[in-house]
This record gives structure tokens, C-alpha cells and sequence, in this order.
């Protein structure tokens, strides 16, 4: 039955669980379409360290090797979806980067927080699925108000055009695929995310995360 179905229908197409089952048979191609599906989450992952003092690249390198160890020790059996075990995988090889970075240099990114809903506080996380990947990220996370009063200080710095960058940046788009969806230059979205990172720096190194 199941080889059937994957017989039948593009690779492309076909579930995760039936791709990384694929995966733990050998099949490589399975495993470069799932890094293809999953590449914008690592980005989305990625992204608020980047912005708080964090190399682009370096990060998103990490966060794909947390994606491949997903994607080859994915268990089906586990009560997990893939995409919440990838997303696991790929910020707690985030956290450890982070934290090998804090003990051997003193940069902005030892401060790093990241500047999207902290991940062990939604519904879609069961202490279960906590398991499957260990992980201690409370050192590099603050809690919701810190965290919706950091945003809420950075936005207000913000012009129109910055704001609308920093969701679609934060989204996970690609500069490119930014600059299609509002009418600009890649080097104008480009220099946006620049401007957006020193409003992040001058917020976070300030200290005030005072609300209206």
C-alpha cells in the first residue's frame, strides 16, 4: 500500500512522516525535499538572533544542521508532527550555538533574545514532545511581556515601510522574495533590515522595555 501511494504520487507531494520514513531507508532525495520544504523555518528561526547582534549566515548554517538531524531521527511513533520536531531540532542547535558563543567571546549576541513568542509556551508543545529534543533555552528567552514590550519599543522606531519589512523579515522571506511582495529593490529591503537591526541594538543594550 504504502509503496503504491509513493509510487503514484510526486515526492514532492507526500506527507512528511512518508518522506522521512523514506529518509531512514536510505532515500536521499527525500531528505533534500524535506531540507527544500523546511528551509524558510530555519529562517524563521534564525532571524531574531540575527537581528540582535547575530551572523545571518553562520546562523542559518546551524539551524539547517538541526533540520538534517530532524529530518534522520524523525520517529513517527513519537507524540510529534514533524514540523514540531524539526522546530525543536533547529532552535536547540540555535541555543547551543549561542551558548558556546557567550563563553568564549563577549558580543551582542550573548545578550541575544529572540523576538518571537517564546516556543515552550504554546499549546502546540506537550511535555511529551519536549523529549524528543533536550533542551534548557530559558537562559536565551524572556518571558511574553518582556518580550511583546521589546517589539512594542523597536516598532514604535519604526517607520511604515521598517514595520512592514520587520513581519515579512521575521516570516522568514527571503530579501528577494521581500522586495516582490512590496514593489522594492532587494537593496532597498536590504538596507531596511540594516536600519532595523541598530533600532534592535539601540533598544535592547537601552534597557527600556517601558510600555505606553
Amino acid at each position: 500500500m504504502c509503496k503504491s501511494y509513493e509510487n503514484t504520487k510526486p515526492w514532492e507531494t507526500l506527507p512528511d512522516e512518508t518522506l522521512c520514513r523514506m529518509v531512514s531507508q536510505g532515500n536521499r532525495e527525500a531528505e533534500e525535499i524535506l531540507v527544500a520544504r523546511y528551509n524558510r523555518l530555519v529562517r524563521t528561526c534564525a532571524r531574531p538572533f540575527f537581528l540582535v547582534g547575530g551572523d545571518s549566515e553562520d546562523l542559518t548554517q546551524e539551524g539547517m544542521v538541526g533540520l538534517i538531524k530532524a529530518v534522520r531521527e524523525y520517529d513517527a511513533e513519537k507524540d510529534a508532527s514533524f514540523r514540531t520536531f524539526a522546530e525543536i531540532c533547529i532552535r536547540n542547535r540555535l541555543y547551543s550555538v549561542l551558548r558556546a558563543a557567550a563563553r568564549d567571546k563577549h558580543l551582542p549576541l550573548n545578550q541575544s533574545v529572540p523576538l518571537d513568542t517564546p516556543y515552550f509556551d504554546s499549546n502546540s508543545y506537550t511535555s511529551g514532545t519536549n523529549n524528543l529534543a533536550q533542551c534548557n533555552p530559558e537562559d536565551f528567552l524572556i518571558d511574553r511581556e518582556h518580550t511583546a514590550a521589546l517589539l512594542s519599543g523597536v516598532r514604535k522606531q519604526l517607520s511604515e515601510f521598517e514595520a512592514k519589512i520587520l513581519g515579512y523579515y521575521l516570516d522568514g522571506l527571503s530579501c528577494r522574495e521581500i522586495a516582490g511582495t512590496v514593489g522594492k529593490p532587494p537593496k532597498s529591503v536590504d538596507n531596511a533590515v540594516q536600519r532595523i537591526r541598530r533600532k534592535v541594538a539601540q533598544q535592547l543594550f537601552s534597557g527600556d522595555f517601558s510600555k505606553r
